[in-house]
């Protein structure tokens, strides 16, 4: 299985590079490249990609501009390629899997194609498998009453009621079932539209919460909500989304 990388520097030189470190590399293949940071957001729509090499210093509309275009969660795990050193901090961040100083060496693109193979080849072996389950089901005409999870090479079938929360990771989601993490890739709005509106609420712009989870209320600044979960958990309910569920629940505030 080859992870499919896309190049977006303004450098043509830079690009040629990392075309031929792509090429010569096991398990990453090369399917497009972009100069500047509108065609970026353009090719990765287009493209979906699972890595993007992607410069931070382009005119116009540099590396991190790239990424608040595309939303979050990101489409794509991000290995930034730069001339400078001083952008580290901030690129970690913004989650990046890796930060590569200009020039870049083969010896360095191969460690960092090892790690993405690592990480990368399993979870989309597992998701093929997951994927290949789902495919014989119906379609479902009503809300979810199981998800079917990721668990090592294998997935399993937890109905709902178990699930305490769901948390946002860029392209992916961590179901949390009693504690545990599963790994699901997907987006948070789409989950949310397959779960029961009485059952289960979005409390911020990466989590969404069953409510008999929810253990405590507690009053928090700025008129926001802490809740503690019933596997430990402290989640913010913040005020946009306590104000939506008020009047969709017709909850009174605590």
């Amino acid at each position: 299985m080859s992870l499919r990388a896309v190049v977006i520097d303004d450098e043509a030189p830079a690009r040629a590079k990392l075309r031929r470190y792509l090429a010569a590399s096991d398990g990453l293949a090369w399917v497009g490249e972009a100069h500047d940071g509108p065609g970026a957001v353009g090719l990765v729509h287009r493209l979906r990609p699972d890595v993007m090499f992607l410069d931070i210093s382009m005119p116009g509309m540099d590396g991190f501009a790239v990424l608040q275009a595309l939303g979050d969660p990101l489409p794509a795990e991000v290995v930034f390629v730069t001339a400078h050193d001083a952008y580290a901090v901030k690129a970690f961040e913004v989650h990046a899997f890796d930060y590569l100083l200009k020039p870049v060496g083969p010896e360095r693109f191969d460690a960092l194609a090892r790690r993405l193979r690592d990480r990368l080849v399993p979870a989309r072996a597992t998701e093929a498998k997951v994927d290949g389950l789902l495919g014989g089901l119906p379609v479902p005409t009503h809300y979810l009453e199981r998800l079917l999870l990721p668990v090592a090479d294998a997935a399993e079938l937890v109905r709902v009621e178990r699930v305490d929360r769901i948390v946002s990771d860029r392209n992916y989601l961590q179901v949390y079932v009693e504690g545990r993490a599963h790994r699901l890739r997907g987006t948070l709005d789409t989950m949310l539209a397959r779960l029961h509106p009485s059952h289960f609420v979005r409390v911020n712009r990466s989590t969404i919460v069953r409510l008999d989870a929810i253990r405590e209320v507690q009053p928090w600044p700025e008129g926001e909500r802490r809740l503690l979960l019933a596997d430990g958990a402290r989640v913010t309910w913040t005020k946009r989304y306590l104000d939506e569920a008020s009047s969709s629940l017709g909850l009174s505030s605590p």
